[in-house]
């Protein structure tokens, strides 16, 4: 299974919603991209442990080319800096986590970025016990940093995003 919701269409909802409402779909906001992929990435309880575990580990996003601090485990608050090397540079990507669902049916995590970041947004990273299996959607909300160098440099993010969305599906197999 693989949905995508208009990942360069302009969100039109005018009222701000928190980013905690990325954990249930609910995720327009005016000035924003949203983006919403989903993949099947298997099913029974040995694998769902696995994912569930490896999510909460941030290990989707490290085994998508990214590294965070060691031994870090998502928890709401905690604030730490990612980071992401392509080409010998490295890119700082200061994040906070602000939502964790840890349930018998869903795992995951949402963080906001913040400032010195490349992007200005939000991403959820979500693993579910569906009728037809274990399904991991990532969700998210960008534009171009408030200020910076990557301000420009925008349209080439959102190329990079997809890249890494895809990179994102593949990582709890």
């Amino acid at each position: 299974m693989h949905r995508r919701r208009s990942p360069t269409a302009r969100a039109q909802d005018a009222a701000p919603r928190p980013a905690t409402c990325l954990l249930d779909g609910a995720h327009a906001r005016a000035g924003f991209d949203v983006s919403e992929v989903s993949r099947r990435i298997g099913d029974g309880d040995a694998l769902w442990h696995r994912a569930a575990v490896d999510l909460l580990r941030w290990r989707v996003k490290t085994r998508s080319g990214f590294r965070v601090p060691d031994g870090a485990r998502a928890s709401a608050g905690e604030s730490l800096s990612i980071r992401a090397g392509a080409f010998g540079w490295t890119v700082e990507e200061p994040v906070q986590v602000i939502a964790v669902v840890d349930r018998p049916d869903m795992v995951g995590f949402v963080y906001e970025t913040r400032p010195g970041h490349p992007l200005d947004g939000d991403e959820a990273f979500l693993l579910e016990r569906a009728p037809d299996g274990i399904v991991l959607t990532i969700r998210s909300r960008s534009r171009a940093a408030r200020s910076g160098p990557w301000r420009r440099a925008y349209p080439l993010l959102r190329i990079a995003q997809r890249v890494t969305r895809w990179r994102y599906l593949r990582s709890l197999r």
